[in-house]
C-alpha cells in the first residue's frame, strides 16, 4: 500500500490567487484516498491575503489561518494535514517544510534576509527547502533563477507547469545531485492533473517528511482524475 501526499497547495483563505476552500481541499483529497496534504500558502513576500500593515505576530497568525482551517475541516476524516509555506523572490519560489508556526513567530528577521540567505538559514534550522517549479517561465518573471547551492531539492514535476519546464527541472536536479519532489501547485478544486509524493508508511509530521526526502525515501507520482 502506498500513502500518497499532496505537497503543494494553496488555500483561498491565505493565498490571494487561490479559490480552493478548506472544505473543498478536504473533500477532494479524502475522495482521492490521499493519506495527507501539506498546506503551502504564499508567504508574506508572495501573493498573500495577509495585510502588510499588521505587526509581525498578527501577520503570522493570519498567515496560518488557511492551514488551521484545513486541519479543522479534516478532523475525524483520517486525512493528515501538515504545515508548510511558499517563500517568494521576484517570481522564484521555495517550498519550506518542517518549520512550524512557532518558528515563524520567533524569527521576524527572516524578512530582512536575501532569498539565498533565507534558504540557508531555514535549512540550518532544520527545514527542508525545495525550489518550486525551478524552470518556470511566465510574463511576470524576468528570468529563470536557480539556487542549487541553497536548496535540498527541486520540484520535478509540478503539475501546473509544461512538460518542457518539468523536464528541464529534472535535468538540473540530476546535474546538481539534488533530491526530487513533486507537487500539484493546486489553486482550485477543478484541477484534474495532480502530482505528489508517496511512501510505504505514513508520514508523521513535517519534520518526518523532511527527513525522509533527505534520506532519499519516497516516490514521485502523477495522476489525472
Amino acid at each position: 500500500m502506498a500513502y500518497r501526499y499532496e505537497t503543494h497547495l494553496h488555500t483561498s483563505v491565505t493565498s490571494a490567487c487561490s479559490c480552493f476552500t478548506p472544505r473543498e481541499i478536504v473533500d477532494k483529497y479524502v475522495a482521492l484516498q490521499y493519506a495527507g496534504v501539506f498546506v503551502t500558502d504564499h508567504f508574506l513576500n508572495g501573493n498573500t491575503t495577509v495585510p502588510p500593515d499588521l505587526c509581525w505576530e498578527e501577520r503570522i497568525a493570519k498567515f496560518c489561518e488557511g492551514y488551521e482551517q484545513v486541519k479543522a475541516c479534516a478532523e475525524h476524516t483520517g486525512l493528515s494535514v501538515f504545515f508548510g509555506l511558499e517563500y517568494s523572490y521576484l517570481g522564484t519560489d521555495f517550498l519550506v517544510y518542517g518549520l512550524e508556526k512557532e518558528w515563524l513567530f520567533a524569527h521576524p528577521e527572516m524578512m530582512r534576509l536575501s532569498a539565498k540567505e533565507f534558504c540557508l538559514f531555514a535549512r540550518k534550522e532544520g527545514g527542508l527547502i525545495v525550489q518550486a517549479h525551478p524552470c518556470r517561465e511566465d510574463w511576470y518573471i524576468d528570468h529563470v533563477r536557480l539556487f542549487p547551492s541553497a536548496v535540498d531539492a527541486f520540484e520535478t514535476p509540478n503539475a501546473n507547469r509544461t512538460d518542457r519546464e518539468n523536464r528541464l527541472a529534472d535535468v538540473y536536479a540530476n546535474e546538481y545531485r539534488l533530491h526530487k519532489t513533486a507537487g500539484s501547485d493546486i489553486h482550485a478544486a477543478q484541477q484534474k492533473k495532480l502530482a505528489g509524493m508517496q511512501f510505504a508508511t505514513p508520514v508523521l509530521s513535517g519534520k518526518d517528511y523532511a527527513k525522509r526526502v533527505l534520506n532519499g525515501e519516497g516516490e514521485i507520482f502523477t495522476l489525472t482524475e
